[in-house]
């Protein structure tokens, strides 16, 4: 059986300085574990110093700056709340697309989004299951900007965000092991996404992912008017995808044609097509009754358990490739 565990909402409000030290005041226990783990991680099994690390983390500082400097000031104010330095804070924003430059990428998830005929009212749903380290904490913040929008974000030790806001879209986020990973990453996923989720309009957020989305994610945004769009990374290049049949659904594969060649997730988690297709079949066994709580039922799937939609530890896999679904969101735009 899974771990249930209760969620205090952290609520967040004003400049994003504030909202950042807000969050690292609140969140300190969290962040620190964080780092933590994540830096302990990388030194043991790498056998680095930690200054190597950050240090290869700050060559991205001069592109985060010039791309986004509203998330350098929330850095600021979350490193300063948590009493951590402004390095290590940044640092945490780059953990995963460093884990897969030193080739420690873990954590598998399964998303999706499904609006129109398909689901039972019509309303736009969408979610997934967050699968990565046992263990590692979350946050739920309530975040509300000096422009006023607002947003429930669940936030995973300082790393990257799920956002919902209230201009009515969402995003779920994968990892995708793409072609070209020869590629150096331009910008880390935790640098531009929530620039992406500060936007007005889900036009505007799949704008600001076109421009930064390179390396190893997968994001889609979804809306309570319907608009459901995919976008799958390369490291030199991207991919919009669009639902079938008014349903969009994504694991660790890529699903565009041109970035098959050179496509590694059957070396690292082939149960990545099987947890796709499943949960896509399942979802048209109930074409037109979809509700959010017939999602939270297909995110419980375990068939092909441990390598399942939810994922359990397989004991059979390297300690530094282990993950296991640490939480499910199911977020309703509307």
């Amino acid at each position: 059986m899974k771990e249930v565990r209760a969620f205090n909402i952290v609520e967040c409000q004003g400049t994003l300085y504030d909202i950042g030290r807000q969050y690292g005041e609140a969140c300190k226990d969290n962040i620190l574990e964080s780092v933590e783990i994540n830096f302990l991680s990388l030194c043991h099994n790498l056998q680095i110093g930690k200054s190597e690390i950050v240090g290869n983390a700050m060559k991205f500082f001069p592109k985060a700056k010039e791309f986004d400097p509203d998330v350098i000031d929330f850095i600021k104010g979350e490193s300063e709340g948590a009493g951590i330095t402004f390095e290590e804070a940044f640092t945490l924003r780059c953990v995963l697309d460093l884990t897969f430059y030193y080739g420690t990428i873990t954590g598998m998830c399964t998303s999706f989004a499904v609006t129109g005929g398909a689901t039972k009212n019509g309303k736009t749903i969408l979610g997934q299951n967050v699968d990565w380290v046992p263990g590692f904490p979350m946050d739920l913040l309530k975040i509300k900007y000096e422009d006023g929008l607002e947003q429930l974000v669940l936030s995973f030790g300082g790393v990257y965000e799920y956002t919902l806001n209230s201009a009515g879209f969402g995003i779920s986020e994968n990892l995708n092991l793409g072609p070209s990973q020869e590629h150096v990453v331009d910008l880390p996923c935790g640098l531009y996404l929530p620039k992406a989720m500060r936007q007005k309009s889900i036009s505007d957020a799949l704008g600001v992912l076109c421009q930064a989305a390179r390396g190893i994610g997968y994001y889609h945004l979804a809306s309570a008017d319907g608009e459901i769009v995919g976008i799958e990374s390369a490291f030199d290049d991207f991919s919009i995808l669009y639902p079938e049949r008014d349903m969009l659904v994504h694991s660790n594969h890529c699903q565009t044609e041109r970035f098959y060649k050179g496509n590694q997730i059957y070396m690292v988690a082939p149960d990545s097509y099987f947890r796709a297709n499943h949960l896509r079949n399942i979802m048209e066994q109930h074409y037109g009754e979809i509700t959010p709580e017939l999602m939270m039922k297909f995110l419980a799937d375990h068939e092909n358990h441990p390598n399942s939609i939810c994922r359990h530890v397989d004991d059979n896999k390297s300690p530094h490739t282990r993950s296991k679904t640490l939480a499910s969101i199911v977020m309703v735009p509307e």
